[in-house]
């Protein structure tokens, strides 16, 4: 741990160095990525420049044990300093786990309805209405950037960009399978049938982050369809591009500006081709897929939403509660809290 720390030291002294360079104070972006790197070291910095004083204290207590006027005092203070060295170790554990460069970005949602037809559909609407509430309990913002809607309502498709603080942070154990339970409303019988939607979370990616060649974009035009306005369906307005090179594609419609819904399609686009790089490095490194909650692969089932039994369960961690209700109404924060915590206790152990 010693060596770690003084290792990021070493980086954090090294960063106040090139701060003061010419090559850095002309480049704004290279300046950006080191102020952020530095931001990141710095309550850590400040544990261990603390930790390290502590130690020297704790020295100097020690020799005085061998002080007969002073050793009964020597003592005393020795066990205040080992147990706040205890607390400063397991505060610099936690600080030491690494931090997902992602978890302070906006970010890009994608839903579909998966097995179930019409009931999936619906609740792919009822998960976007849970994330959108969410948002708002957040004091996020939430963009629609396409939609597909379902024949019975609900949406066969819909991609939104949620912006605000730290919205990653809370937001990226939601990837996979969600699975409901309930009757649908076309039942007749009363059955409890079981449908399934899939969650994509996707960190908003910088521009400088993903570099596109226009020469691996194919970019087609059409006309809107669906709500959007009365001149929606009248101008060659909805946006395709198709990423040659991995095959990605992404449509965008619901602005009337084409230019704007190329704007859009691109942010999305550059989202779907960095999160994909970042799953295929991460698949590299074994160790560091075990240690995290889920693998975010939209085929892993992740979560049911039980309606008849007001419950919801969380497959990743067993975790289950009695109040679906509430947790559709925006109240996520138990579960997220529930399941950034094991994340970390994960991770420590690894």
């Amino acid at each position: 741990m010693i060596n770690k720390l003084r290792t990021i030291k070493k980086r954090y002294d090294e960063i106040n160095k090139l701060l003061t360079e010419p090559d850095y104070l002309n480049n704004i972006e290279a300046m950006k990525k080191l102020l952020k790197e530095q931001a990141n070291m710095e309550e850590l910095i400040n544990i261990y420049n603390h930790y390290e004083e502590l130690l020297t204290n704790i020295d100097g207590a020690k020799e005085l044990l061998n002080d007969n006027e002073l050793k009964a005092l020597a003592k005393e203070e020795l066990i205040e300093l080992e147990q706040d060295k205890e607390l400063l170790e397991s505060q610099i554990q936690q600080l030491l786990i690494p931090k997902d460069e992602n978890d302070d970005k906006n970010v890009i949602i994608e839903i579909r309805g998966a097995a179930g037809g019409d009931e999936a559909n619906l609740f792919a609407g009822d998960l976007y209405r849970m994330y959108t509430k969410y948002a708002e309990k957040n004091n996020w913002h939430i963009e629609e950037i396409n939609s597909v809607e379902g024949s019975s309502g609900g949406y066969a498709q819909v991609e939104f960009l949620v912006k605000g603080t730290n919205v990653y942070s809370k937001l990226k154990y939601e990837s996979g399978a969600h699975r409901v339970q309930r009757v649908p409303m076309t039942e007749s019988q009363g059955r409890v049938h079981t449908s399934t939607a899939t969650v994509l979370v996707m960190p908003e990616v910088e521009d400088f982050e993903i570099e596109l060649k226009d020469s691996d974009l194919k970019i087609d035009v059409y006309r809107s369809s669906g709500s959007g306005g009365q001149s929606v369906n009248t101008t060659d307005s909805a946006v395709r591009i198709t990423h040659l090179p991995t095959n990605i594609v992404v449509t965008c419609q619901t602005e009337r500006s084409q230019i704007k819904n190329k704007e859009r399609a691109l942010k999305v686009l550059k989202s779907k081709i960095y999160d994909e790089k970042r799953r295929e490095q991460e698949a590299n490194l074994s160790s560091e897929r075990k240690s995290k909650i889920g693998t975010g692969d939209r085929s892993e089932k992740i979560r049911t939403y039980n309606y008849p039994q007001n419950r919801i369960t969380d497959h990743r961690i067993n975790l289950s509660l009695v109040q679906l209700d509430k947790i559709m109404d925006g109240h996520l924060d138990e579960i997220v809290q529930t399941l950034a915590i094991e994340d970390q206790k994960r991770q420590l152990k690894e």
